[in-house]
């Protein structure tokens, strides 16, 4: 997976990512996606684009245990959040629900950078860096493979060990 760094900060809570307020009036995806971050930068969800990459400091997805958190950056066409940690609600959310969290040091990845995700890895294809990351256990891999937990029960009925 390949995409655009886009930069934000420690402690980014659910709440940052898409407000209470925004999902009482729809929980569409593409409906919220508009409002991705809009208390951190009221711009940002207007200069996405699809591929993207999140790039977060330590903490990333703390506050409440909403899942929409996570639908509203699928729905921005983000795959991927990498951050140094996350909380372990959203963390657990992102893999049920297909986006790919990676545990790594962001801290050398700068704004518009053009990054490499592998499960184990990513490449800053701007600079030629290469920064591990915190293996993701098999069946956490299998289920962001098969695109979330829905659809990791629908192909195997039942956990694969």
């Amino acid at each position: 997976m390949t995409g655009r760094a886009r930069i934000v900060g420690d402690d980014i809570n659910t709440d940052y990512i898409i407000t209470s307020r925004r999902k009482r009036e729809s929980l569409d995806p593409q409906v919220l996606r508009q409002y991705l971050f809009e208390e951190v930068d009221p711009w940002f969800a207007a200069t996405v684009q699809p591929g993207d990459v999140i790039v977060a400091g330590k903490n990333f997805g703390c506050g409440s245990a909403m899942e929409v958190a996570v639908t509203t950056v699928l729905g921005a066409g983000i795959r991927a959040v990498l951050a140094r940690s996350f909380s372990r609600t959203y963390y657990r959310n992102a893999v049920n629900n297909g986006l790919f969290p990676v545990m790594c040091d962001t801290s050398g990845i700068r704004e518009g950078d053009q990054l490499s995700i592998d499960s184990d890895h990513v490449t800053n294809l701007t600079t030629g860096a290469n920064i591990p990351s915190s293996p993701i256990p098999k069946i956490m891999l299998d289920i962001l493979n098969a695109g979330g937990l829905v659809p990791y029960f629908r192909q195997h009925g039942d956990f694969q060990v």
